[in-house]
C-alpha cells in the first residue's frame, strides 16, 4: 500500500472513488505482469508504477493515471480488451488502446520523416491524454536506458530527442521536455556529453559561490524597497541545452551568460517591472541583454523579463523576473501557445489549432459536445483547460476560424505500412496514392489493397491511422481509370507516363 500512496499522495483532494480506481488498476497491473522482468532484472511492474507516478506529478486525472498503470496489459500481458472494459470501463480501455497503437509506430531514423512522425502521433492518438501517457512511459524508459542492449540504446535515445522531445516542447510540458533531453543526450552524443559536463563542472563551482553571495544582496535590496512577497531561486541550464548553445558559441563557455540564472517570481505583472527597476538602479545591466518577453512573448508564448547584470563579484548573472502565473504556465503547458498580434495594441490571439486537435474531440465519450463541454471534461488537466478556454474567448470574431480550417491536419492524413513506416498523404488519398508513395514499381504493379486487414477497392479514401498493404502482381499495369482514383501529383505523373509509353509501343 505504501507504493500506491506514492501516487495518490501527489493528487490533492482525491475522492474515495478515485483512490479505489487507482488502487484497482495498481493491483490488476501488478498481477497481470507477475513474473515479467525488465532488462535491468527488476519486476516489469516497476515501469508501470513509475509511469503512473510521473502522470500524478503532472496532476493528471485518476482515469489517466489508471490507464498509465494498465498501458501495457493488452500488448505484453495477454489481457483481453473485454476484461479491461468490464473492470475499468470503456473510457480507460480507449486510452490503453490508444497508447498501444502509438507503440506500434516505428522510427526509421530518417530526418525528413521526423515532422511526419510527430504529426502522426497527434493524428493517431485522438486524445491528448494518450500522448501524455506515452511521454511519461518514454521518460521512464529513457531513465533506465543503460540496461537496454547496447545496439538499441542510440536508436531509442535518438528517437526520443527527435520525436518525443519536440512533442513535449510543443505542448509546453517543459518538465518532461528537459528530462527527456538530458536522459537521451549521453546515448546519442557521448563525447559531446562528457565535454559539456566537464566544462559545466569547471565553470559552475566558482559561479555558485558568487551566485550565493549575490542572492543575499538581491533579497536585501528588495526588502529595503518594500518587496517582500516573492520567491527567489536559481535554475541551472540543462546539459543538452548548454550543449546546443556551446555549438553556436564555438565551444567557448565564457561567451554564455545564462548557464545559471536567478529567478524572481512575484504575484503580479506590475511587480515584475517594479523589481526590474530596483535591480537596474543598483546593478548595471549588460548592454543589449535586457529582454522584455512580457510585452513581446517568445514564439512559444513564454513570458518573463530577462536582464543580465554585473554583480560586483567579478561575474555577470542573468535574472529572470516573472509572475507566478507566467512561471506556472511555462512549466505546465500554457507556454505552448503561439501568439500573434492583431487588432488593438497588446491584444493576444493564440493559434491553437494544433493543440485543439489534441483535445479529446474524437473521443467517443464526448461526441456531440460543445467546445466548452469538452474543455470542462474532468479528465483534462487544468493547464489544458486554461489553454482552450483562452482560445475560446479570443478566437471568436477573429481570423482564427480560417486558421483552423486551413490547419495541416484538415489537409493531410498519416497512414502506416504493415512494418509501421509512416506515409504522409493528402486528404482523400487512395491505395493508388499509397502504392506510388512507396515506389513507382509498387504502384505500377498494384493488383489490390488491404486496409487494416480487409480487402478494399482501389478508389477507397484512406483515413488517419489506417494500416495499408498493397498486393502486387508483375503482370499487372496501370489503368486509365486510376487517374480518377489518384489524388497525388506523383501518382498521376507515374500513371500518365506509363500509359503514354504503353501507347507509343502498342498504339493503344
Amino acid at each position: 500500500m505504501k507504493k500506491i500512496k506514492e501516487i495518490t499522495g501527489l493528487l490533492p483532494k482525491l475522492s474515495k472513488e478515485d483512490a479505489l480506481l487507482i488502487s484497482s488498476a495498481f493491483e490488476f497491473a501488478k498481477e497481470a505482469h507477475e513474473g515479467q522482468l525488465r532488462f535491468s532484472g527488476e519486476p516489469y511492474f516497476n515501469h508501470l508504477f513509475e509511469t503512473a507516478k510521473i502522470l500524478a506529478e503532472l496532476k493528471m486525472s485518476p482515469k489517466t493515471i489508471s490507464a498509465g498503470l494498465l498501458h501495457d496489459t493488452l500488448e505484453d500481458a495477454n489481457i483481453k480488451e473485454e476484461e479491461v472494459r468490464e473492470k475499468f470501463g470503456e473510457e480507460i480501455l480507449f486510452l490503453v488502446k490508444g497508447v498501444t497503437k502509438l507503440g506500434k509506430i516505428k522510427y526509421r531514423g530518417a530526418e525528413r520523416h521526423n515532422e511526419s512522425m510527430r504529426k502522426l502521433f497527434v493524428a493517431v492518438s485522438q486524445d491528448i491524454r494518450v500522448i501524455i501517457i506515452k511521454l511519461a512511459d518514454r521518460l521512464h524508459n529513457i531513465r533506465t536506458l543503460e540496461y537496454v542492449p547496447e545496439h538499441k540504446r542510440e536508436r531509442i535515445a535518438k528517437e526520443t530527442l527527435e520525436i518525443y522531445v519536440p512533442i513535449a516542447y510543443r505542448l509546453g510540458i517543459r518538465k518532461l521536455n528537459r528530462q527527456l533531453e538530458d536522459a537521451s543526450f549521453p546515448f546519442v552524443y557521448p563525447k559531446e556529453y562528457e565535454e559539456t559536463r566537464k566544462l559545466l563542472k569547471e565553470k559552475s563551482k566558482e559561479d555558485f559561490q558568487k551566485l550565493d553571495k549575490f542572492q543575499k544582496s538581491i533579497k536585501k535590496a528588495l526588502a529595503k524597497n518594500g518587496v517582500t512577497d516573492f520567491t527567489l531561486n536559481y535554475r541551472l541550464k540543462t546539459l543538452y541545452s548548454l550543449y546546443n548553445k556551446l555549438r553556436r558559441k564555438d565551444w567557448n563557455i565564457e561567451k554564455i551568460h545564462d548557464i545559471s540564472a536567478l529567478r524572481i517570481i512575484l504575484p503580479e505583472t506590475e511587480d515584475c517591472y517594479k523589481v526590474m527597476g530596483i535591480i537596474h538602479s543598483i546593478w548595471r545591466p549588460l548592454p543589449g541583454r535586457i529582454k522584455d518577453y512580457i510585452a513581446f512573448p517568445k514564439p512559444n508564448g513564454y513570458q518573463a523579463i530577462h536582464t543580465t547584470i554585473f554583480t560586483g563579484y567579478g561575474n555577470v548573472v542573468e535574472i529572470q523576473i516573472k509572475s507566478r502565473e507566467m512561471h506556472r504556465e511555462a512549466e505546465f503547458g500554457i507556454a505552448s501557445h503561439v501568439f500573434y498580434k492583431e487588432g488593438e495594441k497588446g491584444k493576444k490571439f493564440s493559434r491553437l489549432s494544433w493543440v485543439q486537435r489534441l483535445l479529446p474531440f474524437k473521443n467517443p465519450f464526448l461526441k456531440g459536445k460543445s467546445l466548452e463541454e469538452k474543455v470542462a471534461h474532468e479528465d483534462i488537466p487544468s493547464w489544458i483547460k486554461d489553454l482552450v478556454e483562452y482560445q475560446s474567448s479570443e478566437k471568436r470574431g477573429s481570423a482564427l476560424s480560417g486558421e483552423i480550417r486551413d490547419d495541416f491536419f484538415t489537409q493531410r492524413i498519416f497512414v502506416f505500412t504493415p512494418k509501421g513506416d509512416v506515409i504522409d498523404l493528402p486528404l482523400e488519398s487512395t491505395p493508388i496514392d499509397f502504392a506510388y508513395a512507396i515506389h513507382s514499381e509498387v504502384g505500377n504493379s498494384t493488383a489490390g489493397a488491404k486496409v487494416s486487414g480487409k480487402m478494399v477497392s482501389l478508389d477507397t479514401h484512406l483515413k488517419n491511422g489506417d494500416i495499408v498493404e498493397i498486393i502486387t502482381n508483375k503482370k499487372n499495369s496501370p489503368k486509365q481509370k486510376w487517374l480518377e482514383y489518384a489524388k497525388t501529383t506523383a501518382a498521376k505523373k507515374h500513371i500518365k507516363s506509363f500509359l503514354q509509353e504503353h501507347h507509343k509501343k502498342t498504339g493503344k
